[in-house]
């Protein structure tokens, strides 16, 4: 079947531009050019991707995006955003999108994001069977098969990429990983100058994980090298 996606895009040129790219990766996809209308539409029925810019008329994208993570189904969501700060990347992070790109992108690197964001769905989706199917580390667990996690007992609401980024780091315990190295693992790309949404997940990660985010036990900082998962 073919995947669907819905395109919240208010600027007509790069809505048909999204449109035809995604549609050539055996997509189904649908376009609304206003916020109200597509975040109404994002809640109708499940989409396996939401593609949706910052700056929208009638809700922008971060209400849109807080909204869907509100939902107990999960929406992949990739954010479009013509605005270059590192501020705005990070609301749109915050706010549970999977991954963003800035105006103006390739192509290239359109079609690069949501293949990874696909792969990463089918692989969160098709757990490999071998293997353990749970990871306990002190307080922390966390159910591959649900795709669940909890700590000290208490359900921790994680994005996909979080909970992408958390495994791979539990499945390496004392491996340190440079940031270049867990953007081209986790997000399936190695863009150079995109290493600061590694550091975005992680402090997003730890804010949800760790007891005291500034000192963490489980996702520590080896400076000047990157970062490692303790597990003792």
């Amino acid at each position: 079947m073919s995947r669907q996606v819905l395109v919240i895009e208010d600027d007509a040129d790069i809505a048909e531009l999204v449109r035809l790219q995604v549609s050539g990766l055996s997509c189904d996809v649908k376009v609304i050019n206003h916020g109200r209308a597509g975040l109404e539409e994002a809640l109708s029925r499940p989409y396996d991707l939401v593609i949706l810019d910052l700056m929208l008329p009638g809700a922008d994208g971060l209400e849109i995006c807080r909204r869907l993570r509100a939902e107990p189904r999960y929406t992949p969501i990739l954010m479009l955003t013509a605005r270059s700060t590192e501020l705005d990347r990070v609301l749109g992070l915050e706010m549970g999108a999977d991954d963003y790109l800035t105006k103006p992108f390739s192509v290239l690197e359109l079609t690069a994001r949501v293949k990874a964001i696909f792969r990463l769905v089918d692989t969160l989706a098709n757990p490999p069977s071998d293997g353990p199917r749970t990871v306990q580390v002190k307080a922390l667990h966390i159910d591959i098969d649900k795709r669940e996690v909890s700590v000290r007992g208490t359900p921790i609401c994680l994005t996909a990429k979080e909970f992408q980024l958390l495994l791979y780091f539990a499945s390496n315990p004392g491996r340190v990983f440079s940031r270049a190295q867990l953007l081209d693992q986790v997000w399936g790309y190695s863009h150079s100058g995109y290493e600061h949404t590694v550091s975005s997940h992680i402090n997003r990660l730890r804010a949800k994980i760790e007891l005291d985010p500034n000192e963490p036990e489980y996702i520590q900082t080896v400076w000047g090298v990157g970062y490692k998962f303790c597990n003792t």
